[in-house]
Order: C-alpha cells, then structure tokens, then sequence
C-alpha cells in the first residue's frame, strides 16, 4: 500500500478521508438511535434534539479553535480558508462538552445526558480514523520517525508511527470495554466521563510522539485540552480512584 490511497473519479483522483468523514457521521447517528430503541429516556425527545443541536455547534467551533492552536505560529496569517479546513476530534469534543452543557442550562435538564453517545461516538471515531490513516502525511495524524515495530511509510519514505492506527486500535478496545460494561450498575453519567477520561489520556500520551508545536509550558493544545477535561471531571476521577483502590 502506497500512501496517500486515493480513488479516481472522472479522471481526478480524490482522498477517500472526506467518504470516510460522513460515513462515520452517518452510522454514528443511526447507531444512537437504534441503541435509542431500547432504553427508557429520562429526557425528552425535543430536549435531546437541543442537546444534540448544543453538541454539534459545539463541536464545529470547539473542533477549529483547538486545531489553529495547534499551530501558534501561523496564528499571525490566520484566515477564513485556514479556519474552515482546519479541525480536530479532541476539540470538537471538547467543544461538544461546553455546547451540550450551555443548552442543557439553557433549557433546565440537570441530568447526566452522554452515556447513550459513548458507543456511537467511539464507532464513528474508528471509521473517521480509517480515513485519516489513508491520508498518510497529507492529514496532520502522523507519529514521528520511529524504529518501532509498527512503523510505516506513510508517503515520505520514512518509517512513522501510524497514530491513526494505534487511535482504531484503542477505539476497538474502548468499544470493547463499554459494551462489557453496559450490563453493569454504574451512576448515570459515569460512562461519558470514564470515556472523556481514557480518550483525552490517550491523546495526552500520543502527542508526545507526533511532531506538535508548543502552546506553552512545551505542551500542544492538544495536551491543555486534556489537562482541562482532568481538571474538569477530578471529582469523577478521585470518586472512581477510590472505588478501584478503597
């Protein structure tokens, strides 16, 4: 396999990332609301579209910000174009955080709302991530050069870490470890939380093998946007430290 894979299409050639990013819309959307069908929703239907509504707007700007701080240096040239194309996951859930918290304020639900997105999200990270592996170096979600094991030569002739590879990975043993966890009794809201958690500690630990640009302190906005959801769930994080260490 040479690296970018494209398809060719009236003899122009087109990377499948952007086939894969509405496919991993699509099915994440159908599978909430098949996996909708068999539970008991505390919240309303026409609550859970604003909630939804909150998550995606979120995410559009949340997913922006944070990939343009990727980049600090090129802050100075920063246009509409620049802004558009540019997107990450860790921000859009980060910004799908604030969003679903402001509308859920908004309208008065005071219950916990994201375990029934934590399935669907993960499957949908998986099939977007297959995108972003066919990319190679022509998507921002390549390691550094490595004589790791699992190295590959994404497109520049170097052996790389396959970032995008180790995130499907990690999706299917997250999607693993919830679906073994979907008959257990847990605090509505726990599930969410605990794959917030192990999500953004996975990209905390990964950017240390990406070429990242510094925000501050030698850290990335990707790393500060872990650092905050820690800071965010700490009493979560304490609650279940507890529970497994009493």
């Amino acid at each position: 396999m040479s690296f970018p894979v494209q398809f060719k299409l009236f003899g122009e050639l087109y990377h499948w990332h952007y086939i894969f990013e509405l496919l991993a819309f699509f099915v994440g959307v159908r599978l909430y609301y098949f996996l909708k069908r068999g539970i008991k929703d505390p919240i309303s239907d026409e609550n859970r579209m604003w909630i939804m509504l909150g998550a995606m707007l979120g995410a559009l700007v949340g997913s922006r910000v944070v990939a343009i701080l990727e980049t600090p240096g090129q802050l100075g040239q920063l246009s509409f174009f620049m802004l558009y194309q540019s997107k990450t996951i860790a921000g859009g859930l980060l910004g799908g955080l604030f969003g679903v918290e402001l509308v859920k304020k908004a309208i008065g639900v005071k219950i916990a709302s994201g375990d029934i997105y934590v399935i669907p999200i993960i499957v949908a990270l998986f099939i977007g991530r297959i995108g972003c592996f066919l990319m190679g170096i022509d998507e921002p979600v390549f390691g550094n050069a490595t004589t790791f094991f699992m190295g590959m030569d994404l497109g520049d002739g170097l052996k790389r870490h396959p970032v995008a590879l180790y995130e499907m990975l990690y999706m299917v043993l997250l999607c693993g470890l919830f679906i073994g966890l979907s008959k257990k009794e847990m605090v509505n809201g726990d599930r969410f939380k605990l794959f917030m958690v192990l999500y953004f500690l996975y990209r905390f630990a990964v950017e240390f093998i990406k070429p990242y640009h510094p925000l501050f302190l030698n850290l990335s906005s990707i790393h500060w946007a872990a650092l905050f959801i820690f800071l965010y769930y700490y009493k979560f994080i304490i609650r279940t430290a507890k529970q497994l260490c009493p």
